[in-house]
């Protein structure tokens, strides 16, 4: 056979190998597994969710479960429990009782079955679960403190009133935006305070927050010390095209199933209508 024909029949083969070789689908454990991959080495990873989007609780579990299984997971964050809340005390064998006491799960509002998989997984590798957020005794506090209005730069502030106002519907008196923006950033500063101190070199924590708190133009990102390698992945349907946020905003877009879609607004507004 000559050159050319053996050159012929070996490109025919590795042709038909790639045409035969099944592709890793978008949102397989195996996909999510290497695009955590590629924003390593990092100190802190900020995974920016849809609430009340299954899948991306799922992204929650695999990138705890891939980093634990490195021995590479600092600690994981949350947005769903206070500061001063975490599962240090607990060893990695505890129930799952007993670490919705420790953190203080709040069911009505982060649902465990939601939530669960991935805390449990940072516990059982023995990788502490620390609260994040502001806690409840201080966000009356933190509405009332107006230095927090020059933390932001003008621009940064109007977009984070906007959201606000937006968020909710615009129903809110405008009054209340101020107070109401003071609040976020009150609960971003906390976040990143919280991740300051249990950064570990050679390791990396994780924060799951919304997909607001880990926007680099407004959210944690501000509040953390510059030298400190942080990455903002925001998780989103992957056939979503009008999306508020720039993706310059964030370091890495992760593909995600859609949620149902749902009429929060109007929800929100039969809620503050007074009874007939």
């Amino acid at each position: 056979m000559s050159g050319r024909r053996l050159w012929t029949v070996a490109l025919a083969v590795s042709l038909a190998a790639c045409a035969f070789t099944p592709l890793v689908p978008p949102y397989s454990d195996a996909s999510r597994a290497e695009r955590l991959q590629e924003l390593l080495p990092a100190d802190i990873i900020l995974l920016g969710e849809q609430h009340d989007a299954a899948d991306h609780q799922q992204v929650h579990r695999i990138v705890v479960e891939t980093l634990a299984a490195k021995n590479s997971l600092a600690a994981l964050a949350l947005e769903m429990a206070s500061q001063g809340q975490s599962t240090v005390a607990l060893a990695s064998n505890a129930s799952e009782d007993a670490v919705r006491q420790a953190l203080q799960w709040n069911n009505a509002g982060w649902p465990w079955s939601a939530y669960g998989p991935a805390v449990m997984a940072a516990v059982r590798a023995g990788v502490p679960v620390i609260g994040a957020n502001l806690p409840p005794a201080q966000l009356r506090q933190a509405m009332a403190r107006t230095e927090l209005d020059a933390v932001l730069a003008a621009p940064a502030l109007k977009a984070q009133q906007q959201n606000i106002r937006t968020g909710h519907c615009d129903l809110l008196p405008e009054s209340q935006i101020a107070p109401m923006t003071r609040v976020q950033i009150a609960r971003d500063l906390a976040m990143a305070d919280t991740l300051a101190k249990a950064v570990q070199a050679g390791k990396t924590v994780v924060l799951l927050a919304g997909g607001g708190h880990v926007d680099r133009s407004l959210g944690v990102p501000l509040h953390l010390a510059p030298g400190l390698k942080v990455k903002a992945v925001l998780i989103r349907p992957e056939i979503q095209t009008d999306l508020s946020e720039s993706v310059s905003n964030f370091d890495a877009i992760w593909p995600a199933q859609a949620a149902p879609v749902v009429d929060y607004c109007a929800k929100f507004g039969a809620s503050r209508r007074p009874p007939t």
